[in-house]
């Protein structure tokens, strides 16, 4: 059912109290809704919309009818539109950011961060060119390569950095030509729906589209015959079951999966500056990056030095309520990611693991508030088969290890099961 406003109004000011999908140029709702949950007060958020296959349907109707034209606009017309959107999303940055606080928990400068760094991927990957390039050009043949648009593309945004990962898609999808229907986390719905509604001001009805909706609708995405191409973010285990979908209809995929990436320190850093940098790149977003650094290997003759150091920068990170002036560390997003980290703080218990981080218990930190709070732990020296080293915690845990010789230490650090 549409509503009566197409968003093409004047200025850049949206409401951030009503959430609609976006379908060929109008905000829509459905029949059903859903909600989100504050991560840092478990307070209900606004009501989003349950999209139904026949709601997609719709979104891949519009996207096959609008790409043609897309695909034939300028090229220079198209970064035009991307950076008037990149824009205008740095004129509401202050509206963004304190919706991804509600909704994801962040600590607020790192928000304001993420749509900043948003509206740079936009402008950014608006700037590339696409070159013809002559292969081969002779008597008997002329070879030529060029860059093509696919026709109707989906995104399947995650809910660690639901705006700036959503703008990573958006930009590569629209200035190539295609038209895209972008998919939020039902766990962080909310800044991807206002992207969506903010979009129609630039560009044509069914260009870009977004959906919201819960763990129906990605099964439905991958294997609409009327999609051509997914660009998927999130975890390992939905990343193969993406690929398996898409594999039916020959669509065209790209996976951004997780990881449990190690850093090496050798004998010869500034233990105090490396320490401060790794603490940072691992805790940061409370350790729910995919790239974050999750093993750290020390060599042997500053191992204790630089573990101390880690524990010491630990002591400035105040855990809490992403609005809390001060706050470097804000709550796990969502209850199931909240529940897989109590379980990973069981295992090192339950193994007699060493923890070093100084702050007590490994208990979640209940006494902050009643949202998906933990403190930060780091575990001293535990084996290399231990679960917190071989699997990724995606949370503020992170594993020191002693290492003595390159090769030792290069063999463990690549010593990964097979996914």
């Amino acid at each position: 059912m549409a509503i009566d406003t197409n968003g093409t109004s004047a200025g850049h000011s949206i409401s951030f109290e009503k959430f609609y999908n976006t379908v060929n140029g109008k905000l829509v709702t459905t029949a059903k809704s859903i909600h989100g949950v504050n991560p840092s007060t478990l307070e209900t958020l606004p009501d989003v919309p349950l999209s139904t296959e026949e709601d997609l349907n719709a979104a891949v109707t519009a996207a096959r009818n609008a790409a043609p034209g897309w695909a034939e606009t300028p090229l220079e017309e198209r970064q035009k539109a991307v950076i008037s959107f990149a824009d205008a999303l740095e004129a509401l940055k202050s509206s963004f950011a304190d919706m991804l606080v509600q909704e994801n928990g962040k600590p607020l400068p790192v928000a304001q961060g993420e749509v900043a760094n948003g509206a740079h991927w936009l402008r950014t990957q608006a700037g590339l060119s696409f070159p013809e390039e002559v292969v081969e050009d002779t008597d008997d043949r002329v070879i030529v390569t060029r860059y093509s648009p696919l026709g109707v593309a989906a995104a399947i945004v995650p809910w660690n950095f639901p705006l700036m990962l959503a703008c990573g898609k958006i930009a590569p999808a629209l200035i190539t030509g295609n038209a895209l229907i972008m998919k939020p986390s039902p766990f962080t719905p909310y800044c991807g729906l206002k992207l969506g509604e903010l979009a129609q001001r630039f560009f044509p009805p069914g260009v870009f589209q977004v959906l919201s909706g819960d763990d129906n609708l990605g099964p439905w995405i991958t294997g609409h015959p009327g999609i051509d191409k997914i660009s998927f973010t999130g975890s390992t285990a939905t990343g193969k079951r993406v690929m398996e979908s898409c594999s039916k209809t020959l669509k065209r995929v790209t996976l951004e999966l997780g990881g449990n990436d190690p850093a090496i320190v050798c004998e010869d850093v500034d233990v105090q500056d490396a320490a401060q940098k790794i603490t940072q790149l691992a805790f940061l977003n409370s350790g729910q990056i995919c790239v974050a650094i999750k093993r750290v290997y020390v060599h042997s003759s500053i191992y204790s030095e630089f573990l101390n150091q880690i524990v010491a920068c630990l002591k400035h990170y105040l855990v809490g309520d992403g609005k809390q002036e001060g706050v470097g560390l804000g709550p796990i997003q969502n209850s199931l990611q909240y529940n897989r980290v109590k379980a990973f703080l069981q295992e090192i218990e339950r193994a007699g693991l060493k923890v070093a981080t100084g702050q007590g218990s490994l208990a979640p930190a209940a006494d902050i508030g009643k949202g998906y709070f933990v403190r930060p732990v780091v575990v001293d020296n535990p084996p290399d088969t231990s679960h917190v080293v071989v699997d990724e915690p995606f949370a503020p845990i992170l594993p020191l290890l002693r290492w003595d010789t390159d090769d030792e230490v290069i063999r463990r650090a690549n010593n990964r099961p097979w996914v």
